[in-house]
């Protein structure tokens, strides 16, 4: 997530601003009330404690952690350091991911286990179609949401849960636990040749409605084919804020 924490916050104060349906009193926190903290693969050429200064270092106190900062297998002994590493820095890990999920309701549900000791609400996933009857027992059981993340397209091939309406038919019937962590990179990314296809992101958040569980914010420029600094690319930020507000979003950013 690259963002500017003024930008941010002159974007959410804008929003605020924008008309009846979002006045309300002066937020609690820096961020319009919104949580919002780091995807730790963003800091990925650092370890635990570099990523977790620099983490601290942006004022943010939240963190959606991935497996190559603290693998999955880790003992409980490790799960204990990380997190007194955690608190130290005071951020609190608030999800996990993103982690495939099958049909073998045994490895999904090790990686249950091993979010609830390590204390997040949410694991972001790119489960296959044959998970999902595991998925309801597991979240049922352990209160930890699952937010399905899009990667957008990869080389020729677009990922499979690519955008809202493919996702929110496939988890319909399923537990309303199970949900998205839509990534705004990805999907502008989906407007690239070959497959052109433009998707309004804060429509997507308003497909999702109440499924919405966490949101990668990203940037992109797809003239340049990279994802660039919040602000800079063609991410309609004041709508994607205000769709979150419109669908009373309480997850993380």
């Amino acid at each position: 997530m690259s963002l500017s924490r003024r930008r941010f916050l002159q974007t959410s104060a804008a929003v605020l601003a924008a008309g009846p349906a979002f006045a309300q009193a002066p937020p609690a926190n820096p961020f319009g009330n919104f949580t919002v903290g780091i995807q730790s693969y963003t800091f990925r050429q650092f370890n635990l404690e570099q990523m977790l200064q620099r983490t601290q270092d942006l004022g943010l106190r939240y963190a959606e952690l991935y497996r190559g900062h603290v693998p999955t297998t880790s003992t409980d002994d490790q799960i204990r350091a990380v997190k007194t590493l955690m608190e130290k820095y005071r951020v609190a890990p608030i999800a996990f991911g993103v982690e495939r999920f099958t049909n073998n309701h045994d490895n999904n549900r090790a990686i249950f286990e091993f979010a609830r000791k390590l204390g997040v609400r949410y694991l972001s996933a790119d489960p296959d179609p044959n998970s999902f009857e595991s998925l309801d027992k597991l979240v049922a059981e352990f209160d930890i949401k699952i937010a399905i993340h899009p990667h957008g397209p990869t080389g020729k091939t677009m990922h499979r849960w690519h955008k809202a309406e493919v996702i929110l038919p496939a988890v319909r019937a399923h537990s309303e636990k199970i949900g998205t962590c839509i990534d705004t990179g990805h999907i502008i990314r989906c407007a690239q040749a070959p497959f052109n296809e433009k998707i309004d992101i804060a429509q997507q958040i308003r497909h999702m409605g109440v499924r919405n569980y966490g949101l990668h914010l990203k940037d992109h420029d797809n003239d340049k084919r990279t994802d660039v600094v919040y602000g800079k690319g063609v991410l309609d930020v004041p709508g994607v804020l205000r769709a979150l507000r419109e669908v009373k979003f309480t997850g993380y950013i």
